[in-house]
């Protein structure tokens, strides 16, 4: 039974309880199992059973949607917060908690956060505490208390930015696990191509050397000739069943989620679902799905001026479609609408059995489209 922090006195900064420390060596120790939210979720709980808190949200950036995000919540449903994508500019006390490492205290709700998380904070004492280890800040901490027990003390601040260090220790393992895994899959990828090169290509190179001498060919040629190329195709066909891309983390939220964000974010744009409304995606297919409408409608902001994005969702002819079309696409914005992400994007859905295909689509708009064969 963990036993709460006590309130040490106004001199001695307190050290953790042992508690504590077997709390966040076992969140440690899980750092690669499980999704990412029930990670950070785990992470809110500890905090708030050791500091006397009630309740906490742990927020950080999200580096696949390029975004700030609710990860991980104890006491509150974190589907509360699953649109909320807070700027710097909309809490800046967040930015002064990891730029000073200290524990900052919420003063006036109505004017330091969003108006539609106002109801959230009302009746308690909200602090935001810094996730930061080694120099690195992975996010925040914003957790509240009930207002009758007081403004904190100076060894309650210690002992919250103390748990930070520690959630900030314990994500930073986590991220370390994860990229180790990235650069695993990119050595695979990196070992595929050299694979392709030197057994593939060499073939299909001495073949068409072959092919471009003056004179005809022999019977004899002709047949060795058929030969490479087969070995070269049955060579593609075997590199092509090891996987292409790394797999698609695991996400919380769906399609048609990710599109009521989008379009909250791109208020100036007319972000419209055209068609399938109903059309329910597959949990495996999520993942991709949503990073293609992501990275599509990204593309669409920086490389052309649109003013409507159109979406479309079709499951018939046991296939699975997604379609982003916009607008406001000139010539040179033709050119270099397509980015790493895209293309990278294009890579998961090979991991999934599919195919990204872009391109124009009439004069000034442009076309995206995942295809899933089901």
């Amino acid at each position: 039974m963990l036993r709460p922090v006590p309130d040490p006195d106004a001199t001695t900064p307190p050290l953790l309880p042992v508690e504590a420390l077997d709390v966040f060596a076992s969140l440690l120790s899980e750092a690669e199992a499980g999704p990412t939210d029930q990670f950070h979720s785990r992470l809110a709980a500890a905090t708030c059973l050791l500091a006397n808190m009630r309740r906490a949200v742990i927020f950080a950036y999200d580096g696949e949607r390029r975004l700030v995000r609710a990860v991980g919540a104890h006491g509150i449903g974190l589907e509360l917060l699953s649109g909320a994508s807070p700027t710097a500019e909309q809490v800046a006390f967040a930015g002064r908690a990891l730029a000073q490492d200290s524990v900052v205290q919420i003063e006036h709700v109505e004017r330091e956060v969003p108006e539609e998380f106002h109801h959230l904070l009302d009746g308690g004492l909200a602090v935001c505490i810094p996730m930061a280890a080694g120099g690195r800040g992975s996010g925040v901490i914003i957790a509240d208390r009930l207002a009758e027990l007081g403004p904190l003390t100076d060894g309650q601040r210690h002992t919250l930015w103390a748990l930070g260090k520690i959630a900030g220790l314990a994500a930073a393992a986590r991220l370390a696990t994860r990229e180790h895994e990235l650069a695993h899959r990119l050595s695979e990828r990196i070992n595929f191509a050299r694979d392709l090169h030197e057994v593939v290509v060499q073939r299909l190179f001495g073949v068409s050397l072959a092919l471009s001498g003056d004179g005809a060919l022999s019977d004899g040629d002709r047949e060795r000739a058929l030969v490479e190329i087969q070995a070269a195709l049955g060579e593609l066909r075997s590199a092509l069943r090891r996987p292409l891309a790394t797999v698609s983390r695991s996400t919380t939220t769906t399609l048609h989620d990710e599109l009521g964000r989008l379009r909250r974010a791109h208020a100036d744009i007319d972000v419209a679902l055209v068609d399938g409304r109903d059309v329910t995606l597959p949990d495996r297919l999520e993942p991709v799905a949503q990073s293609v409408l992501r990275e599509a409608v990204r593309n669409a902001t920086k490389h052309a001026d649109p003013t409507r994005i159109e979406v479309r969702l079709t499951d018939a002819d046991d296939a699975f479609m997604l379609e982003i079309i916009n607008d406001g696409v000139g010539p040179r914005g033709a050119a270099s609408a397509v980015g790493v992400g895209l293309r990278l994007a294009a890579f998961e859905a090979l991991e999934s059995g599919g195919m990204v295909d872009f391109g124009p689509d009439g004069a000034d708009r442009w076309r995206v489209r995942l295809t899933v064969p089901a």
